[in-house]
């Protein structure tokens, strides 16, 4: 049974921390053991051959860059929307390089996502490609409509307004308030253009005002439940049903933290705490509870988003595997595993894509 990954920054693991992702990971781990530049160096989990190995053969994969507005963020963020927009431009030519390396290749239309659904169903050779489909995290960077235009053209097809913190947009994760002006026309052209809206990162207020404004598709990419984990970033049982309500999906993250409660960054540990898949399969579930079947909810991983194996449940994404049979110890049949795994989000594409 192979994955469906809605949520991971392989561009910026690829550019901003320099790592080659076509490499097996202890390489990888290994050439970043001595470098103390970030906390998750030497504990990465994720590359393109573990993709392939935990079978996980189709991803949203992000271009991401913020930009530091003021107040306090555990993310790293710009001083510039011109350095951004740059940023993404690199990020976006590394997923072309990995493209014509025939590591990756882009899902942009129906056509394309049912053809490379129907090959993630073998087995994934070494030379398998990953299928990607572009998500931009966070708007900061669009400095203007045209480059929102400009992206879609190059294959962007989701989109979410904020990260963390107040943005050029819309304000997201421990920030507060509405969206301005730039952030409403924003949305009129998400809408205009097709694009995914991800609500993921949003703060309530700007949350609740983007479901009253946006008329098109929307999911939350990586996003867990307040009720287990409380703090803002996490999703309140209302805005859970919200999201179900318009036909969305939502992916449940691997960070740490966010699906245990009482974790102190840079203190608490997975061993301390005791995080497992479980605690993955405990968000699925509640997911599952509010909307009375399994037909809005997946994985969303976030793996390697500014955090590794001190901050994560699994010493690798191919770790993944392990997960359906956590599922089905709970009643959890073939056909529900199928649509958690890899089957909703795809649906959800179809739907927009049609």
């Amino acid at each position: 049974m192979f994955i469906f990954d809605a949520h991971l920054d392989l561009a910026m693991n690829a550019v901003e921390s320099n790592r080659d992702l076509t490499q097996p990971l202890d390489a990888i781990r290994a050439r970043e053991a001595h470098l103390r530049d970030k906390p998750d160096r030497g504990r990465g989990t994720v590359c393109l051959p573990e993709l392939r190995r935990g079978r996980i053969g189709l991803v949203v994969a992000t271009l991401i860059a913020r930009v530091e507005m003021g107040g306090y963020s555990p993310v790293f963020g710009w001083n510039s929307q011109a350095q951004a927009w740059a940023m993404t431009q690199a990020q976006l030519a590394w997923y072309r390089a990995m493209e014509e390396a025939g590591q990756m290749t882009p899902i942009r239309d129906r056509v394309e996502l049912d053809a490379h659904t129907a090959r993630c169903d073998s087995a994934m050779a070494e030379d398998f490609p990953i299928g990607y489909i572009l998500s931009l995290e966070g708007a900061d960077s669009i400095i203007s409509f045209d480059h929102l235009e400009r992206l879609a053209k190059a294959g962007l097809r989701a989109i979410g307004p904020a990260h963390y913190g107040q943005g050029v947009h819309a304000f997201g994760t421990n920030a507060s308030g509405g969206f301005p002006p730039s952030g409403r026309e924003l949305l009129r052209h998400i809408e205009r253009l097709g694009l995914i809206l991800d609500v993921t990162h949003l703060c309530d207020e700007c949350f609740w005002e983007a479901l009253d404004a946006f008329g098109g598709t929307l999911w939350a990419s990586h996003q867990n439940a307040r009720a287990l984990v409380p703090d803002v970033r996490q999703f309140s049982d209302e805005q859970i049903k919200a999201v179900i309500a318009r036909g969305g999906v939502l992916g449940v993250a691997l960070d740490a933290w966010m699906l245990v409660p009482g974790w102190i960054r840079g203190e608490t540990t997975p061993e301390s705490a005791g995080v497992t898949l479980a605690h993955v399969a405990d968000h699925i579930d509640h997911i599952c509870q509010l909307a009375g079947d399994a037909r809005h909810v997946g994985i969303g991983s976030d793996l390697d988003g500014g955090f590794g194996t001190e901050q994560s449940p699994l010493d690798r994404i191919a770790d993944l595997q392990q997960l359906p049979a956590l599922l089905r110890a709970r009643g959890y049949g073939d056909a529900d595993l199928a649509a958690i795994l890899h089957g909703n989000f795809p649906a959800l594409l179809r739907r927009a894509w049609a």
